[in-house]
Parts: C-alpha cells; structure tokens; sequence
C-alpha cells in the first residue's frame, strides 16, 4: 500500500520581499521517484529546503508521512545529500568508514557505541556503492567522485524511506553518472524507496525516475514523463528541443 511521504501545499517562499517559490502544490508517495529540474536560480534547493525544514514557509504546508514538518521528528526516515556537504575539511582526519557511519547516530540514544548490526549495514552499502577499497582512506584524499559515493553511502546507510538528493552526479564522470541513476533506480524498485533527485542531466534522467516535476519559482509540470513527452501544451511552453532532450528522443 502506497503511504503519502511528502504534502506540498500552496507553498510560497519569499526572500527579500521576491518569490522565489509561489503555487506550489505536489506530493509524493512511496515508490514515487522524481526527477526536480528547472533552469538556475529556479528555486529546486529552496524547494528541498523547505521540505526538510531548514528554511520556514511563507505561506503553505509542507507534511511529512503525514505529519506537519514543523511538528517531525523522525528524521531518520529521511536521507540527505546537500550540493557541498556542509564543513567538509579535507584536511580532517575522518575516513571513509567512520563518514558513512555518522548516518546510523539518527538512530540511536546515548550513549551512542557501534554493534554488529552497524557494522553489517555498513559493510552491506560499501560493497553496493563499490567502495569497500576505500573504506579507511581519509576523506581528503578521495576525488570528487568518490567523496560523492561516500556521502551518499552516509544518507543511505540507515535505510531511509525518503531519499533528497541535490545535483549529486555533478562531481561525476558520465559512466559513473549512468551506473548512478541506476543504482538509485535499484534502490526504488527494490527497497519501494521514495526519491527526490535534483538535476541537470535532464537527457538521462527520464530513463530512471518515473515522475518529472519541471521547476521555475512556480510549479510548471509535475507528471509523468510519458505526459510530458506526449503534450503539445509542454511543446508550447518549453519549445520542441527542450522536450526532446528531456524525453531523450531521437528523429
């Protein structure tokens, strides 16, 4: 049974007196996987911020699994993976390992020790995101590619419900972004895994998650591709070529 993750309602967010979010209205469910595009400065980040509750409404409500985000505290349903990890040092001696397990503190009380269990699961999402090689390595010594699968292994490792994730395959090469959108299409189908994926890569993106929602301080689609893609109202509003990369179609 599909259960509500996230409730948007006429949502509005201002900055300086501007919108930089108005009328936006969507939800999401389990198994739901969707791809956020928009051009820069379109407001995809603030979106996802006001979800996770790191910056207030305006106007709108926002529910998570049926709760008011101002009123949630499981937080541990929910993995996070920013643009820039926030306070990253990469001159802080922390490796790989003890990155990843930073994700399993959410679920404990003090005092917080590590068992057999945390151990398993953090082994388990070494081999699934290929980096047990790398395990006790120090997170500055890694490219930007491999500090990438890092944190998403810290966002994944406790097994969330709802996955965010904001432009994560910037930092990678095109076949590793490929093998990227599968894994998280892997982890949707097969965990019924709800995510929310921020990005550019509006050719590739079509082929994994099955919902787009088209993003321009005002919520200008949200559907499915196969809606996009077959709209003659989407042609006249984002012109031909752009729909054509976005449903990554060949004449």
């Amino acid at each position: 049974m599909s259960i509500e993750v996230i409730s948007v309602k006429n949502l509005r967010f201002r900055y300086n007196s501007l919108d930089v979010l108005s009328e936006i209205s969507f939800s999401l469910k389990t198994g739901d996987y969707i791809g956020l595009v928009g051009p820069n400065g379109s407001g995809k980040t603030t979106l996802l911020k006001v979800i996770l509750g790191l910056v207030r409404p305006d106007e709108g409500e926002v529910r998570l699994f049926g709760q008011n985000s101002t009123d949630f505290t499981q937080w541990q349903k929910i993995g996070y993976l920013p643009q820039k990890p926030a306070a990253l040092n990469p001159h802080f001696p922390v490796t790989v390992g003890e990155i990843i397990a930073l994700g399993l503190l959410s679920r404990k009380k003090y005092p917080r020790h590590m068992n057999r269990s945390d151990e398993a699961a953090i082994s388990s999402v070494l081999d699934l995101l290929d980096i047990r090689d790398i395990r006790d390595r120090l997170i500055g010594e890694l490219s930007g590619g491999q500090q990438q699968r890092v944190f998403l292994a810290r966002a994944i490792v406790n097994d969330p419900d709802l996955l965010i994730l904001d432009e994560p395959s910037t930092a990678l090469d095109p076949e590793t972004r490929e093998r990227f959108f599968a894994l998280m299409g892997s982890l949707n189908k097969e965990k019924n895994m709800a995510i929310i994926i921020v990005t550019h890569d509006t050719g590739n993106i079509g082929r994994f998650a099955s919902k787009l929602l088209y993003l321009d301080k005002k919520l200008l689609f949200f559907g499915s591709f196969e809606d996009f893609c077959g709209s003659t109202e989407i042609t006249r509003l984002f012109g031909e070529f752009s729909q054509h990369v976005i449903c990554h179609r060949h004449d």
